[in-house]
């Protein structure tokens, strides 16, 4: 645990830099006067539908790297495994049928798009190089993770992409990028460099090796690979649908759909931050659960289950309640468009989603490195059955807070279905009397800075009630010891700013 600990930290570091990258990237994207709330809102459209292309591309590679990596390491040699190359060249196979599905019904996109969000078939065909950087990098990252580098694959993904954005929006405001139409292009190019980034890296660093022969273990397990591929691909598609299938809505029936995106997209990027930890936890525990599947460690299992619960909501309830605290007045304080305002209702009701999703723990990583992988496939046609019609059903009767409202309930129930299940199936559960404790702590600090300082506007509003916050908060989890994993971080932190001796 201690190793998941600090990858986690340092993952969840790393993607708090980003963040600051981003949303300085998403402060130049809604002030008054660089795009206009529909170039935001055709941003926000190019990473869903890229989010789809990849899913469906990948063909569940990023899975067979989780679930084979233990074997295909400890039966081969590193110059004799061919895991590497056989997941790249699956995903460029992926990607070309996916390229010509995309030609062959853009008349259908057309029709779907041009009444609402013109914008977006204009620039249509622009997608298909940011998808096909993003699914290699997807697989690229899936073996780096299993390799025991998270670190590297979240500075490239949360840091390096967003300070490409960064870039190309600096030149497009002091001119040097003449219009939003080279500005489009140069986006859709930020994801084949990363992946290009990380490709040499492992190439040169020889943590990759591009086999051309079929390995012992490929033919060994080769049913099992194809087997676990298909049904992991049909529940990531699945999954990955029920994500982005909000914003495809909004663009597509909406009036100014992409405006109405732009709105959207703001409030889903505020979500974002809170799914952060997430990521870093993911990242630094996924060698470990298949590990322990392998060994067939439930004790282990379950600690990592447990601990991962906990310490997701604790940072997921925390920055949903301080983001919460200041939306409205940040909107206000840095002069965004007025419209933004009226994401503050959607953003509620995704954030109070991301809680009741990361405080379940790492259900869907601990299912999908186990046997019974096949239950992803089971429970992700459950969410999307829930998802599709009630996303477009309440879309259209509430506009952009329809899609939010569908999430929360289809995620509540999805969630639960995967608890009952890792419950009967190997008495493996989340909870602890200590959550219980984290939301009742997190209610209390909200109410009592809420009702102190509601009246405290601009910059010194914002800085009182975060700090007041983080105060109350942070010291309320430490003093309670609501996790294991709280104190020897706490511990660490006295003794670097000198505050504790060495040995307690």
């Amino acid at each position: 645990m201690t190793n998941i600990r600090r990858q986690s930290i340092v993952s969840s570091i790393v993607i708090y830099a980003g963040f600051a990258v981003g949303m300085l990237n998403v402060y130049f994207f809604t002030r008054q006067g660089l795009f206009t709330s529909t170039e935001y809102g055709l941003t926000t459209a190019f990473v869903a539908i890229c989010s789809m292309m990849q899913a469906l591309a990948s063909l569940g590679m990023p899975a067979y790297i989780f679930k084979f990596h233990p074997y295909y390491n400890h039966h081969l040699h590193a110059s004799k495994n061919d895991m590497a190359l056989l997941a790249l060249l699956t995903g460029i196979v992926g990607f070309a049928i996916v390229m010509l599905a995309g030609w062959i019904f853009k008349d259908l996109v057309i029709k779907k798009f041009s009444e609402h969000s013109a914008l977006l078939v204009k620039y249509y065909f622009w997608i298909f190089p940011m998808a096909f950087g993003f699914t290699m990098y997807t697989i690229l990252e899936s073996y780096t993770w299993s390799i025991g580098k998270p670190v590297l694959t979240s500075f490239l993904k949360e840091v390096v992409w967003r300070t490409l954005q960064t870039v190309i929006i600096l030149l497009l405001m002091y001119h040097l990028i003449k219009s939003f139409d080279l500005f489009i292009k140069l986006y859709a190019m930020t994801y084949p460099v990363i992946a290009i980034i990380l490709l040499l890296y492992l190439i040169s660093s020889k943590k990759i090796h591009f086999v051309f022969t079929i390995s012992k273990v490929t033919r060994r397990y080769f049913k099992k690979i194809v087997s676990l591929s298909f049904f992991v691909y049909s529940g990531t598609i699945i999954f990955t649908l029920s994500q982005i299938f909000d914003t495809i809505v909004i663009a597509a029936v909406l009036p100014n759909g992409l405006q109405q995106a732009a709105i959207f997209g703001l409030a889903q990027n505020m979500t974002s931050i809170i799914q952060a930890p997430q990521r870093g936890i993911i990242a630094a525990a996924i060698p470990h659960l298949s590990k322990a599947w392998k060994d067939k460690n439930l004790p282990l299992l379950q600690k990592i289950y447990q601990r991962s619960s906990i310490n997701l909501l604790l940072f997921a309830g925390g920055l949903f309640l301080l983001i919460a605290l200041n939306y409205t007045e940040a909107i206000v304080t840095f002069g965004l468009k007025e419209e933004f305002l009226l994401g503050f209702n959607a953003f509620l009701v995704l954030g109070l989603t991301r809680v009741v999703d990361l405080g379940t723990g790492l259900n869907t990583q601990i299912i999908g490195t186990s046997n019974y992988w096949r239950f992803e496939l089971t429970s992700g046609i459950v969410l999307l059955l829930l998802i599709l019609p009630l996303t477009y059903v309440l879309t259209k009767q509430f506009h952009i807070l329809g899609p939010p409202i569908a999430a929360f309930i289809s995620g509540a129930i999805y969630n639960l279905i995967r608890i009952i299940f890792l419950w009967r199936k190997f008495s493996l559960q989340p909870f602890s009397y200590k959550s219980a404790g984290v939301i009742i702590l997190g209610a209390a600090c909200y109410t009592i800075c809420y009702l102190l300082f509601r009246n405290v506007h601009g910059l010194p509003g914002l800085f009182i009630r975060s700090i007041v916050f983080i105060i109350l908060y942070g010291g309320g989890i430490v003093y309670f010891n609501v996790s294991p994993d709280v104190q020897p971080v706490w511990i660490s932190i006295k003794r670097r700013l000198g505050i504790a001796r060495k040995n307690a």
